[in-house]
């Protein structure tokens, strides 16, 4: 029987409904990342920079780019004949169907999967953070605590803590009560929703929990673990990490690896971040091009200027564009004179010949306020912004626009264009 110390199971079906026109046609884990990467490299670079060789995806929402991304595991080193990475979608049974509900509800789904590595333990993530983080290390304080369930938690700012699953911790750090994003936090050290858990107790709640509508860890396998007093710590994480689940977050994520000293690094040598890289030629800057402090991808031809931006790979940027504050995917095409201020412009879209994006003031979304609330431009994937027009801020487009669909040749702050095809 093949045995394994631990395995990963990954949780990569979110649709990540905050961050808009960008995940209508892709799951959130495959959204582009600081103009190489795709979100879910992340964890993935993490599992085998800590030696964890076996990993289960769970893919649900818009898949295709995802598995396609992943492959067979090659860029990661997890083209295993024993383990390695296994895509993990919901399946028919003979009861029927059943789609993943919940975090828990997908994990227990795959039972067999896990079962069939006979683990000692199950490191459960989220394939929507990033950060860099040791596993190995994790679990050895795991072990040294003869720990049933640990959690890596982090202190969060208390304004804040509303939004995640808080702990409170005695002197030993086990955890003595836990709140799933309570009203009133009577702590600040919030879940980072990485969880190591022995074998038997992952097991043993999935299954007493399976009835459950939604289960999930946060709400029931945490809750019930805990009603059953088993040893249950938290691990302190105090290094780098980020849920860029919201607009705001994506875009400050990206902006801070163009830091003069990045919180987030993405050159350091000993722990490498890897990803599918296409074959593609070499960036070519043009003589008259200006670039200053910014990341550029492979294949991006430089015509225009830009200051303090994340560029993709294979984008165009022609002769007296300029591009500011703002993130371009792989693929784009800005035209001539356009000018983009803080902008997330998503994979394959052309921006026209002398068009204006982020101009005016900020105005609150007619769109989906709670989605569109910063003051960005948000252009989603294989949309057509028409030759000179002017966009306003906290804007949403997405699908092939033409001038028509510009009141007097404008979209007003706060305003949206969501062509057929396109809805979120």
């Amino acid at each position: 029987m093949i045995k394994k110390e631990m395995i990963a199971m990954l949780l990569a079906g979110g649709q990540g409904s905050r961050l808009g026109v960008l995940t209508q046609k892709v799951a959130k884990p495959a959204v582009s990342f600081g103009g190489k990467y795709r979100i879910i490299d992340f964890p993935l670079s993490n599992c085998i920079n800590s030696g964890v060789d076996t990993v289960g995806v769970l893919t649900q929402y818009q898949p295709l780019r995802l598995n396609s991304h992943i492959g067979i595991g090659i860029p990661w080193d997890l083209d295993r004949n024993v383990g390695g990475v296994t895509i993990l979608p919901p399946y028919e049974r003979s009861k029927g169907s059943d789609w993943y509900t919940g975090t828990a509800n997908a994990i227990y789904q795959n039972l067999e999967y896990m079962e069939s590595y006979n683990p000692d333990y199950v490191l459960i993530l989220s394939g929507d953070h990033i950060y860099k983080m040791d596993y190995e290390v994790m679990l050895e304080y795991h072990k040294a605590n003869n720990a049933d369930v640990t959690i890596a938690c982090m202190p969060v700012p208390i304004e804040e803590a509303s939004r995640f699953g808080i702990v409170i911790t005695d002197e030993n750090n086990r955890i003595t009560e836990f709140e799933e994003k309570p009203a009133n936090p009577r702590s600040n050290l919030a879940s980072m929703g990485i969880y190591i858990f022995s074998w038997k107790a992952l097991k043993e709640a999935l299954i007493a929990m399976s009835e459950e509508p939604g289960c999930d860890f946060g709400k029931h396998v945490i809750p019930y673990c805990h009603e059953k007093q088993e040893r249950i710590f938290a691990y302190e994480y105090n290094g780098y990490w980020k849920d860029v689940g919201t607009l705001g977050s994506y875009w400050e994520a990206n902006m801070e690896l163009i830091d003069i000293i990045p919180e987030f690094n993405l050159y350091e040598e000993y722990w490498k971040i890897y990803t599918k890289s296409d074959i593609i030629p070499p960036q070519y800057v043009a003589a008259d091009a200006v670039i200053d402090r910014s990341i550029i991808g492979e294949g991006t031809e430089v015509h225009g200027t830009i200051t303090n931006s994340v560029i993709g790979a294979g984008v165009t940027i022609e002769p007296g564009a300029e591009v500011h504050d703002s993130i371009i995917m792989r693929d784009c095409h800005i035209k001539a004179g356009a000018k983009v201020n803080k902008a997330i412009v998503a994979e394959d879209t052309t921006v026209g010949e002398g068009s204006e994006l982020g101009v005016g003031e900020y105005a609150p979304s007619k769109y989906d306020p709670k989605v569109y609330q910063f003051d960005l431009v948000t252009i989603g994937e294989h949309s057509v912004i028409p030759d000179h027009v002017k966009i306003g801020k906290n804007t949403a487009i997405s699908g092939v626009t033409t001038p028509e669909d510009y009141t007097d040749g404008a979209l007003a702050s706060g305003d949206y264009i969501i062509k057929a095809g396109g809805v979120r």
